[in-house]
Order: C-alpha cells, then sequence, then structure tokens
C-alpha cells in the first residue's frame, strides 16, 4: 500500500519528464510558426511531441510509474499544444476563424466545471477513450495541416487528410466534452459521501 502512494506522488519520473519536455516545446513551436516561419522545424517538433505523448502513456504503464501529477500534466500539455497550434496556424491565415475559436472554447467551458469537482474532491476527471481519441485526431491533424502548405501532390494530399482529422478530431472533441460535463452533473447530484461520513459521527 505505502508502495502504491510513494509511486502516486512521485514527480521525476521518466513519463512525467518527457512531459516537461513537451511543455517546454509549446512556445518553442509558437516562435517557430509566426517568427521564423520554420515550417519544416515547426512540423517536425510537433511530431515528436505527437511521439512522445504516446511515449509517456506507454513508459508509464510498462515501468509501473503512474503518477497524480501524470495524470493531470499530460492532458494539460495536450490542451497547451491544441491551443498553440490554433493560434499559430490561425494567425498565418492557414485555419478558419471558427475553428481557431471551437477547440479553445470546447476547453474553456470544462474549466469552468473544475471548481465544482473539486468541491467534491475531484481534481480532475478520469480520461476516457473518447477524449483521447479525439485529441490523437487533433495532434494528427495540425502537423498534416501545416505541411500541406504548398501546391505539391504531396502537400495537397496532407491538407485533404489534415482536414479530414480536423473535422473528426473536432467533432470527437466536443462530443467527448459533453460527456465529460454529463460525468460532472452526475457527480454534483450524487449524495456527497464525505458529508454524511462526517454527519454520521
Amino acid at each position: 500500500m505505502s508502495t502504491q502512494v510513494e509511486q502516486g506522488s512521485q514527480v521525476w519520473t521518466i513519463p512525467n519528464i518527457l512531459s516537461f519536455a513537451r511543455l517546454a516545446g509549446v512556445p518553442v513551436f509558437l516562435w517557430l510558426v509566426l517568427g521564423p516561419h520554420a515550417d519544416g522545424w515547426a512540423l517536425a517538433l510537433l511530431m515528436v511531441m505527437g511521439f512522445t505523448d504516446w511515449l509517456d502513456g506507454y513508459l508509464a504503464r510498462k515501468l509501473n510509474q503512474q503518477s497524480k501529477l501524470g495524470q493531470v500534466l499530460d492532458p494539460v500539455v495536450d490542451r497547451f499544444y491544441i491551443l498553440a497550434a490554433v493560434i499559430g496556424l490561425f494567425l498565418r491565415d492557414m485555419i478558419p476563424l471558427w475553428l481557431a475559436i471551437a477547440a479553445p472554447l470546447r476547453d474553456a467551458l470544462l474549466w469552468i466545471l473544475v471548481p465544482f469537482l473539486r468541491r467534491r474532491g475531484y481534481s480532475a476527471l478520469p480520461v476516457h477513450f473518447l477524449g483521447k481519441a479525439a485529441t490523437a485526431n487533433l495532434l494528427y491533424a495540425f502537423p498534416l495541416l501545416l505541411l500541406g502548405q504548398g501546391t505539391a501532390a504531396i502537400n495537397q494530399l496532407a491538407l485533404v487528410f489534415g482536414w479530414a482529422f480536423t473535422i473528426w478530431g473536432l467533432g470527437l472533441y466536443w462530443w467527448a466534452g459533453i460527456l465529460y460535463a454529463y460525468q460532472v452533473y452526475i457527480l454534483l447530484h450524487e449524495p456527497d459521501t464525505r458529508t454524511q461520513h462526517v454527519d454520521s459521527h
């Protein structure tokens, strides 16, 4: 039991270090896209970050290094990457305004629910498969949209697949958000077991 507690409270695990590295890459990506317009390097960075997103989860399970910090940090870093991508691509006129608003708006609405969760003793909702699938689609979409800026056949093909991943990803992203909101609704309407426990004494 004590071993599980210690593992859950660990900070400097290999998966968490990868997540911190991904987080540090967010401003670098924005600078590459908006500063020197180094799209090739930005694309490479997105691909590396997408791979490490899968790798940190795999290593957490493989090395038995799951932690409470990792459970929160990993999805937060994903949200920052999605936000950075939509800001960067919008300011470069690669995506329309509605897309630049739709993805962050979903996250903003979910952040509003966090204080209600904390009242019931929850730091965050567990990530379910639909949310992971939505995030994966968007993390595939943005490098393809970036690669699609050109007139060559490969660029046009990347653009088509990029928009396919974008539409599917955004739809799943909002669907997952609605399910998260419904989970919060259910939790808030369940009896507060902590209050019952205190009252029983």
